[in-house]
């Protein structure tokens, strides 16, 4: 699945050059703000430690 995401988001890019600009903003934006790297380093380490615990 996020192969497919990855694929959609570069197939965008490459069809609308302009979007990079967009992409890096939100980018900038996001790692400005501790919270919201905090939240989503959570989600993700939160489904890596729940897949090795299901094993």
């Amino acid at each position: 699945m996020k192969w497919l995401l990855l694929g959609i988001l570069v197939g965008l890019l490459l069809g609308f050059p302009s979007l990079l600009a967009v992409v890096a903003a939100v980018v900038g934006w996001v790692v400005d703000k501790p919270v919201v790297v905090a939240f989503l380093l959570g989600l993700g380490t939160r489904s890596q430690l729940s897949r090795r615990w299901a094993k």
